[in-house]
């Protein structure tokens, strides 16, 4: 054992794997410094050449961050500690609006639809060696991404929006590469660009999403992708509008070798049109799930992209599961085709609801933003006191520590489940859990 660091051993795997056991055993905390390499080699009698490769393994794997002559230390949030798993437990009798979850009464029946996709698998099965993307599935999508004037690109299908960002990431990008991400922004996002080993760098954003100065600052330091989300921004609700696209695809046509991957997580529960950020840069990518609309258990997305990324990416795929379902990509043509969700009305069932809130907290003198989507964002002065004062009040709300990089401190409530009478409850719970209203701004 080596003195005050918990590191031992004598190949580059043993060494790593004695990093990571100390890590996860709190011997090694968040934001420690490491011996330099020349240092531990000595005092563990190995080549610097083999603590170097020691370090690099646990930099792809999330565990620690090198920054040049400043050395290496543990992650503030090492990779293998999801924000997923830091959700609060709800205990009996409390309200649960953290979760993110659709209202289930909006979701569309699923038997029919995969009634008739299995019986058409028994008429013809998929067998290997077939295109991976049902051919009226990619038809079908094709012409809705016209309609929304996404530019035009191959199409593939993947387990859901973030094992496609996924995909793209790992195949773009290598260990140690800097991410622009929205700030507030999505945790299980957050969670991957950690866990790939990449550096995100935080950007600020408002009701209108990313702020163009805060993308070029972002691009300008050397982030070499950008990550954005087009509408219903989770957890704020931010929709990029028509003027901020502009002033941010004239700040990305500076910089065309950023990788631009967007995430479209409001179709099918918002009204707002869609303007779109992909096509300026020479590599991109855009993402439209059927998570929210359609359920959390369709594990589908279509994405598509430049030529290049997309064809890297149903290279991954072949390599690994193949293929997502057959069936299930039929059961979504079916649900599409049908017209079994009517997107005006969940969007506008999910905007009454939201607007209510907000209207109800401003009120009570306690801003909130939401302009699309199903989540309500609040400025709180002070996060964990505002959380636990809710949980005794009967209400589990998201804390923003799981959503914030650099962003003040802020709450995520999901109104999927509320109704009428509870959003004047819920209001009333925050207004006294908060106190004084938060200066007017998220980013």
């Amino acid at each position: 054992m080596l003195g005050e660091y918990p590191i031992e051993g004598r190949r580059a795997a043993e060494i790593a794997a004695s990093v990571e056991r100390a890590v996860g055993r709190g011997e090694l905390e968040p934001e420690q410094l490491l011996p330099p390499m020349r240092e531990l080699a000595g005092r563990l009698g190995v080549n610097p050449n083999t603590v170097a490769a020691a370090y690099r393994t646990l930099r792809e794997r999330g565990v620690i961050e090198t920054a040049g002559r400043r050395g290496s230390r543990v992650r503030s949030k090492p990779a293998t500690t999801a924000r997923e798993y830091s959700r609060l437990d709800v205990p009996p009798g409390v309200r649960d609006v953290a979760s993110g979850n659709p209202d289930v009464a909006l979701l569309p029946p699923l038997a029919e639809a995969f009634a008739a996709a299995a019986a058409q698998a028994d008429r013809s099965p998929a067998l290997y060696g077939e295109a991976p993307v049902v051919p009226e599935l990619g038809r079908y999508a094709r012409a809705a991404l016209d309609r929304d004037g996404v530019p035009d690109g191959p199409l593939a299908v993947t387990s859901g929006a973030l094992d496609a960002i996924e995909r793209v990431l790992a195949v773009r990008l290598k260990v140690g590469d800097a991410v622009a991400v929205e700030d507030p922004g999505w945790g299980s996002l957050l969670d991957l660009v950690s866990g790939l080993g990449l550096r995100a760098v935080p950007v600020r954003m408002d009701d209108e999403g990313p702020l163009p100065d805060e993308v070029e600052r972002a691009l300008r330091s050397g982030a070499r992708a950008l990550v954005v989300t087009s509408r219903a921004q989770n957890p704020t609700g931010a929709a990029i509008g028509a003027a901020r696209a502009r002033a941010v695809r004239r700040v990305l046509a500076a910089y065309k070798e950023t990788l631009v991957v967007e995430d479209d997580h409001g179709h099918g529960i918002v009204d707002l049109p869609l303007h779109t950020l992909s096509g300026v840069t020479h590599a991109w990518a855009f993402v439209r799930s059927t998570a929210k609309a359609y359920g959390p258990d369709l594990r589908l997305a279509v994405l598509t992209g430049d030529p290049e990324t997309v064809d890297h990416v149903q290279g991954r795929i072949r390599f690994g599961p193949g293929w997502v379902s057959k069936v299930l990509q039929r059961a979504v043509l079916s649900l599409w085709e049908s017209g079994a969700v009517d997107a005006r009305e969940v969007a506008g069932a999910y905007g009454r609801r939201r607007d209510a809130l907000i209207s109800a907290l401003d009120l009570r003198g306690v801003l909130a933003y939401g302009r699309s989507g199903m989540n309500v964002w609040v400025p709180v002065p002070d996060e964990t006191g505002v959380v636990a004062r809710l949980l005794h009040a009967g209400w589990a709300v998201a804390p923003g520590a799981r959503y914030r990089l650099g962003a003040p401190p802020g709450i995520r409530i999901t109104v999927s489940a509320l109704s009428g009478d509870d959003i004047e409850e819920v209001a009333d719970a925050v207004a006294a859990a908060v106190g004084p209203a938060p200066a007017r701004r998220y980013g």
